[in-house]
């Protein structure tokens, strides 16, 4: 009975975990029906721009204000985090923990992020790098900011 309580409490993990496999599996599958080849392993560069974009989508997505509202149904705001994001904590409603989990967790949220970037560089590499690109760009603009502001705060002081 301890194993089906343990399953039963970690079912919506259990289930997200069916479903990033389904979702992998789709990119797979979409990729051979249209007749892709597999794409060559990303050389350092594009590695690089890939992990940069990651950071800022999953940022972007999980802590973002002006991404609120899709996170909204499953979590409840816990008060200002970052510039421009909020910290928030999952509902307890059964069916949207788990979503709430994972959409308010930058870390969590990353998997699927990347997962999505790779899958779709199988299939639109040119678009995909576009992407990535202006993520990469954006992350690397949002650094600008930050230290422009703490110069302008130790020049202050």
């Amino acid at each position: 009975m301890d194993i089906l309580r343990g399953l039963r409490s970690h079912s919506g993990h259990l289930c997200t975990m069916a479903g990033f496999a389904g979702y992998v599996a789709g990119w797979t599958v979409l990729q051979r029906r249209i007749g892709r080849p597999r794409p060559a392993s990303p050389g350092p560069w594009e590695l690089s721009l890939i992990a940069t974009a990651t950071f800022r989508a999953s940022r972007l997505i999980s802590k973002g204000t002006v991404t609120r509202p899709v996170r909204a149904p499953f979590t409840h705001v816990d008060g200002a985090g970052g510039p421009a994001e909020l910290n928030e904590t999952p509902r307890e409603e059964v069916g949207r923990r788990t979503v709430g989990e994972l959409i308010s967790c930058p870390f969590c949220l990353s998997v699927w992020v990347v997962a999505t970037f790779i899958g779709a560089r199988a299939i639109w590499p040119e678009g995909t790098r576009m992407v990535t690109a202006a993520l990469t760009a954006l992350a690397l603009s949002d650094a600008l900011q930050w230290g422009h502001s703490a110069l302008a705060a130790h020049a202050d002081h």
